[in-house]
């Protein structure tokens, strides 16, 4: 695979290798779940259920820093030819990657907040997050390169690789 590659994925190629990786998540997540649950004894649902959500944040996180500094692609990056660079090409710094995970919770937290200051509830608060991932998905459309918001912002940008010969 060519590395030096300068295209930016399509949209479409991006937000489908977001889904692919929200599949491979759901295992981690349990796999992390369920060993928080086993050491610390969790028999309800509400015991621990702050100290939980933050111990799975820090774990996807890790999940993801990992993979962005050490190759620049997680697995479905790989399978999508995506990889995660600097704006200058290079590999990512612990620093780039942590601030370019932080700020991909944007792509949800607006809508959370929103939802949460209307006290929507059901299909509404659903609604309302679906409309903030819609609009930061369009957003790219304003970059000349389709870049993503979060990555202009950690000053990282995703390029398409080449296929293998």
């Amino acid at each position: 695979m060519s590395l030096n590659s300068s295209d930016t994925p399509t949209i479409k190629r991006r937000l489908t290798t977001m889904i692919y990786e929200g599949v491979l998540l759901f295992g981690v997540i349990a796999i992390a779940g369920l060993l928080f649950s086993t050491i610390f004894q969790q028999r309800n649902a509400l015991y621990l259920r702050h100290a939980l959500q933050y111990w799975l944040f820090f774990v996807v996180g890790a999940y993801f820093v990992w993979f962005w500094i050490h190759s620049g692609q997680t697995l479905p990056m790989k399978t999508w030819r995506i990889r995660v660079v600097t704006v200058d090409n290079h590999t990512l710094s612990f620093k780039h990657a942590v601030a370019r995970y932080f700020l991909a919770w944007f792509w949800f937290l607006p809508g959370l907040a929103i939802a949460w200051a209307l006290d929507a509830k059901a299909w509404t608060s659903v609604a309302i997050v679906c409309a903030n991932v819609a609009a930061w998905a369009l957003a790219a459309y304003v970059h000349p390169s389709r870049q993503f918001l979060h990555d202009r912002i950690a000053g990282t940008k995703l390029i398409q690789l080449s296929k293998i010969k």
